[in-house]
C-alpha cells in the first residue's frame, strides 16, 4: 500500500473476490459452526514451501575488517528534538502547539493536476488545507553542539494518510543524530492515499524544505544558526519517497519545471547523497522519460520479501546513475534476503499490504528491528562515507561481508560501482556478441552451451526490464569422464589498453556476476548448425535412426548425479599474460555465488496465485566481485599488471550451470 498504489484498484478487485468466496462457502456449508474448520483445511492444505535458500551467514558473516568503529554504534553527542511546522495543524497536536520554528506553507499546485475531485475535496475538507497552502512540517533529531553538523532530510513514502508515517523514522533521527547529523523527518502525509503520479510534488516539497534550512542557518536567534553545514546535505526516501528525492536532485539543478516551463526553479543547493529504501521507479516521468541522474552518491537498499514493492525497482535508477570521469562519486546497492517494505518504518511495521496482511507469510520475515538495524549499518556507513569522506567505510559497500559482524544473520548482495572503475564490457553498446564497449576489446566464447546477451527482467507480472543488458553464459560438462575441454568465456584487451590505463599492483579485477539458476542450458548438437546437403530429396522425408537409449543409472550413480546437481556454482577467474602465463583463482576463494535468492510473499498459494502474482520466484540481483591483482600476483609469481591481455571466465568446477555477467573490467583505485 506504500509504493504501490498504483495497483491498488485492481488489489481491490482481487480481495473483494476472496470476500465474496468466504461468503459463498458460508453459504453452502451445511453446518455453520464447521465453517471455520473447514476453511482453515482448506487453506492450510494449500501451503507451500517457503522457497527460502540456505543461510550461509555461519560462515560469511564471521569477519569484520573495517578499520574504524561500528556504524551501528551510538555516537558521542548528546541528542537534542524539536518540531517546525505550520502552528495551526487540524489534527497533529504536535505541528500546531509543539513546534519551535513556525513555517510559511507554499503552492504546490503547478505539481499535482487532474484527479477525483470529490477524493480531493474530501483529503483537504479532513487536513484543513488545499494544495496552495501546503505545510512545512518536519520533526528534528539534531546533536547538541555548535557544530556546523551535515543535514539530512529523510521522507517516507504512500501509507494511510491518517496514519502518520513520518515518526516511523525515529530510530535513524536518534542514531545519526549522536553521531553528529542533523536529520529531519519530513511530513508528506497530506499527499498520502488516493493520489498518482505525484512523485515530483513530493521531491519539490524537499527542496522548500532546504529553502527554510539555509534561511535558519543565517538567521540570528533561529535555534540552528550556524549550525547547518549547507555544502553537506543529503536526502533519503522511502518508496515513493525513494524516488521523490531522485526527482529533488533533478529539480535542484533546473531552471523550469520539465512540465511546465513557466514554472521557474532556482534551488541550487549542495545534495551530496542520495538514500533510496525500497525505492518505485518511473511512478512520475518527466518530460514522458525515465528520470536521469548524475554525479551524485547513490545508495539504495530493498527486501527480497517485500509484498508492496516486490521487485527491486531502484536497480533501474541505481543503473541510471552516471559519473563524469574523475568525479568523487560512488553508488551501491544492498539486497537484503527476508526483509520486508515496511519495517524500515516503525508505523508500517510488518504489513506491507493493508487489510489482507494476515495473508503475508510474516514467519520468513526477519525481526523488525534486525531490519532497522541493518538500515543503521548501511545508511550511517554511506553518509560517513560520502557526507564525511571517512574511507575506511569504502569496503563495506564493495563486499558486506566487510562488516559481517555488525550484522544480523542473513543472506545479502551487494552491488557497487565508482569512476576509478574502467568497463571492458557492460554489453550496453550494440549487438555485436563479440565485441566490447572499450575500444579495441573482443570477446570470443568455447564449447559453451548458452552464450548470447539479454535484458536483466524484473519478477514482478508485468517482467519489465531493468534497462540493463548482461551476458548470459551456460555450460555443461563434457560428453564422458575423460573429456576434459571445458567451456570458456574470454574477453581480450588490444594490447596497449593495460599500458593506458595504468594497471598496477593497486588495480583489481572487476565484475557483477549472478547465479541464473533454472534448467540446465542443452549443448546445441552439430545437427543443429550443420550445412543441408546441396542435393536433398525432399520429395519424401527419409526416417532418421532411433538414437540408443542411454544406459540405465544405477543407484550410486543417480545419488552422486544429485549430489552433482546441488553443488554450489563456482568457476575460474584468469588473467592471462602477454607471454601466455596465466593466473588462476577459483572465484570461491573470492566470495561464492548465490543461488538465485526465492522468496514466497502470501502464506497460501491460491493467494500467491490470484494477488498480485509474480512472473517468477526471485529478481535476477547481481553481486559486485572484487579481486585485487595481489591474489592474482600470489597465485602466479612474476604477475605484471601491465602485461594483461585478457580475462578469461573458465566454467571448470561443477557439471553445469548458467550465470549472468556484467561490468567487466578494472579498478585503478584499489590498494594493493
Amino acid at each position: 500500500m506504500r509504493g504501490d498504489l498504483a495497483k491498488s484498484d485492481a488489489r481491490g478487485a482481487k480481495r473483494l473476490s476472496l470476500r465474496s468466496s468466504f461468503i459463498a462457502l458460508r453459504q453452502f456449508a451445511p453446518h455453520a459452526s464447521l465453517v471455520p474448520v473447514v476453511l482453515f483445511a482448506l487453506v492450510a492444505s494449500c501451503r507451500p514451501p517457503s522457497l527460502l535458500v540456505h543461510d550461509d551467514s555461519d560462515t560469511q558473516l564471521t569477519h569484520s575488517s573495517i578499520a574504524g568503529p561500528s556504524t551501528a554504534e551510538r555516537g558521542p553527542y548528546n541528542v537534542k528534538f524539536l518540531y517546525y511546522g505550520s502552528g495551526n495543524d487540524k489534527n497533529r497536536a504536535e505541528y500546531r502547539d509543539s513546534v519551535t520554528i513556525k513555517t510559511r506553507p507554499v503552492n504546490g499546485t503547478a505539481f499535482l493536476r487532474g484527479g477525483d475531485k470529490k477524493l480531493l475535496a474530501d483529503r483537504w475538507k479532513y487536513w484543513g488545507f488545499d494544495l496552495k497552502r501546503l505545510p512545512i512540517n518536519a520533526r528534528v533529531w539534531y546533536p547538541e553542539g555548535p557544530g556546523p553538523f551535515p543535514l539530512v532530510l529523510i521522507v517516507h513514502g504512500n501509507h494511510d494518510m491518517k496514519k502518520f508515517s513520518d515518526p516511523g523514522y525515529a530510530y535513524l533521527g536518534e542514531h545519526l543524530a549522536s553521531r553528529g547529523y542533523i536529520l529531519a523527518s519530513v511530513d508528506e502525509n497530506f499527499i498520502n492515499g488516493n493520489i498518482r503520479n505525484e512523485n515530483d510534488l513530493r521531491g519539490w516539497l524537499l527542496l522548500e524544505h532546504l529553502t527554510a534550512w539555509k534561511q535558519w542557518n543565517t538567521e540570528s536567534g533561529n535555534p540552528f544558526f550556524g549550525k547547518v553545514d549547507m555544502s553537506r546535505i543529503a536526502l533519503m526516501g522511502h518508496s515513493r519517497g525513494g524516488e521523490a528525492i531522485t526527482m529533488a536532485a533533478s529539480f535542484n539543478r533546473l531552471s523550469r519545471y520539465p512540465d511546465d516551463a513557466r514554472v521557474t526553479m532556482n534551488f541550487g543547493f549542495n545534495i551530496r547523497t542520495l538514500i533510496a529504501i525500497a525505492p518505485v521507479d518511473g511512478q512520475y516521468m518527466p518530460t514522458d522519460r525515465l528520470n536521469p541522474i548524475s554525479n551524485v552518491n547513490y545508495f539504495v537498499l530493498h527486501g527480497a520479501h517485500d509484498g508492496d514493492v516486490q521487485t527491486m525497482m531502484g536497480m533501474r535508477a541505481y543503473e541510471r546513475v552516471k559519473f563524469t570521469e574523475g568525479s568523487p562519486f560512488v553508488k551501491a546497492a544492498l539486497y537484503i534476503y527476508r526483509a520486508n517494505h515496511g519495517q524500515f518504518n516503525t508505523v508500517w511495521g510488518n504489513n506491507d499490504v493493508g487489510d489482507s496482511g494476515w495473508l503475508l507469510a510474516k514467519d520468513l520475515l526477519l525481526k523488525g528491528e534486525e531490519q532497522r538495524q541493518i538500515a543503521k549499518v548501511f545508511i550511517t556507513g554511506f553518509l560517513d562515507l560520502t557526507i564525511r569522506d571517512k574511507k575506511e567505510y569504502l569496503p563495506m559497500f564493495k563486499d558486506h561481508r566487510a562488516v559481517g559482524t555488525w550484522l544480523p544473520k542473513t543472506v545479502y548482495l551487494s552491488r557497487y560501482e565508482a569512476p576509478s572503475e574502467r568497463i571492458l564490457a557492460d554489453y550496453e553498446e550494440d549487438i555485436d556478441v563479440t565485441s566490447g564497449s572499450a575500444h579495441g576489446v573482443k570477446i570470443s566464447g568455447a564449447r559453451l552451451a548458452t552464450w548470447k546477451e539479454v535484458a536483466v527482467k524484473m519478477r514482478s507480472r508485468g517482467m519489465a526490464s531493468f534497462d540493463n543488458n548482461v551476458a548470459m553464459l551456460g555450460w555443461t560438462a563434457g560428453r564422458t569422464p575423460t573429456d576434459t575441454a571445458r567451456a570458456s568465456y574470454t574477453i581480450s584487451l588490444p594490447d596497449t589498453l593495460a599500458k593506458s590505463w595504468n594497471l598496477s599492483a593497486g588495480s583489481a579485477l572487476v565484475f557483477d556476476l549472478a547465479n541464473y539458476g533454472g534448467a540446465k542450458p542443452r549443448p546445441l548438437a552439430a545437427a543443429d548448425t550443420a550445412t543441408p546437403p546441396e542435393h536433398e530429396d525432399t520429395t519424401a522425408k527419409k526416417k532418421a535412426p532411433t538414437p540408443p537409449k542411454p544406459p540405465a543409472l544405477s543407484d550410486s550413480a543417480k545419488k552422486a548425479q544429485a549430489q552433482a546437481d546441488s553443488l554450489p556454482l563456482d568457476l575460474t577467474i584468469q588473467l592471462v599474460l602477454a607471454d601466455g602465463r596465466v593466473a588462476s583463482l577459483p572465484l570461491s576463494d573470492i566470495a561464492p555465488i548465490r543461488p538465485p535468492l526465492t522468496s514466497r510473499i502470501w502464506k497460501y498459494d491460491y493467494f500467491e496465485k490470484r494477488l498480485n502474482p509474480p512472473a517468477k520466484d526471485h529478481d535476477d540481483i547481481l553481486s559486485h566481485y572484487t579481486i585485487p591483482f595481489a591474489a592474482f600476483a600470489k597465485a602466479l609469481p612474476g604477475f605484471d599488471p601491465a602485461s594483461v591481455r585478457a580475462i578469461r571466465f573458465r566454467f571448470d568446477r561443477g557439471p553445469a550451470g548458467t550465470i549472468l555477467l556484467d561490468d567487466v573490467g578494472f579498478d585503478l583505485g584499489t590498494a594493493p
